[in-house]
């Protein structure tokens, strides 16, 4: 049995895993805005307390950061501003006495993904999107996660793009800059609101931007659109292939291109377990 662990920005998931299926778990809100290092460190333990039963062998969790992941050091999480320095790892390994693996939680994603595909349709190359609090790349080759020296390999979410970063663009972020929050711009465009429309449209040109970057440095077959936003794209969908067919230079890559919906809440948690 695995205990396998999501850290988000916005909530805490929890599982017990076992055959690549979570029998037990539970979210929780994430860290208070402005909590000291220590007091997200407690917070965690305490949720860990609730859940760890005897027969868990293993933690693995899942960061939105740059980790050594030889350590399980996370560094310089963008939406826990705390969290600078952590070594998660060995925190969490004498507290509960067990084996912990740390990584990417975008890694931990694409890795709950994977794992979805029948044995003989695994794809060679597969890159997750997820589109939440803020945008997190994570990438498989070969049935391996492809962390990068740093496991930064899939932060792409922080490249220049227009006035600021593509992140701000293809996450919640972009909707609360606009004036909106996601859910309440994805509930007016299903009652046809104009102006919510037009937001969406934008967002998929958005997300085309970034699908090109995607494809510019992995060349994926398959790429997963993950996370709360995911759930919505028939809203944003025509606009972003659009931008893609109109934008991408190599139009074979376009054609064989696979793009899949993954919005199973416990896929970063299985993903978490298999590290």
């Amino acid at each position: 049995m695995t205990l396998g662990i999501d850290i988000g920005g916005t909530n805490l998931s929890f599982g017990l895993v076992e055959n690549g299926k979570v029998k037990e778990g539970f979210s929780v809100p994430s860290f208070a805005p402005g909590a000291t290092l220590s007091e997200t460190l407690e917070y965690l333990a305490s949720q860990i307390r609730n859940l760890i039963v005897p027969s868990v062998k293993k933690i693995g969790i899942g960061v939105p950061s740059v980790v050594d992941v030889k350590r399980g050091v996370v560094y310089d999480t963008q939406n826990i501003p705390s969290w600078t320095v952590v070594p998660l790892k060995e925190y969490l390994e004498a507290e509960f006495d067990v084996r912990v693996a740390v990584n990417n939680d975008a890694n931990c994603y694409a890795l709950g993904v994977y794992g979805t595909y029948p044995a003989d349709a695994k794809p060679e190359t597969l890159v997750a999107m997820t589109l939440g609090t803020g945008l997190g790349i994570g990438i498989v080759n070969e049935g391996k996660i492809f962390s990068g020296a740093n496991c930064g390999a899939g932060e792409l979410g922080c490249l220049p793009y227009r006035d600021s970063i593509i992140e701000d663009f293809t996450s919640k972020k972009y909707f609360t800059n606009a004036g909106w929050n996601s859910y309440q711009a994805f509930k007016a465009a299903e009652a046809g609101d104009p102006a919510a429309l037009a937001l969406l449209e934008e967002f998929g040109r958005h997300m085309g931007a970034a699908l090109c970057m995607v494809m510019y440095a992995y060349d994926p077959d398959r790429v997963a659109l993950a996370g709360g936003i995911a759930n919505n794209y028939p809203f944003f969908r025509q606009a972003m292939e659009t931008y893609v067919r109109e934008n991408f230079p190599y139009r074979k890559a376009v054609e064989r291109l696979t793009i899949d919906i993954c919005t199973d809440s416990n896929l970063p948690v299985i993903g978490a377990a298999l590290l």
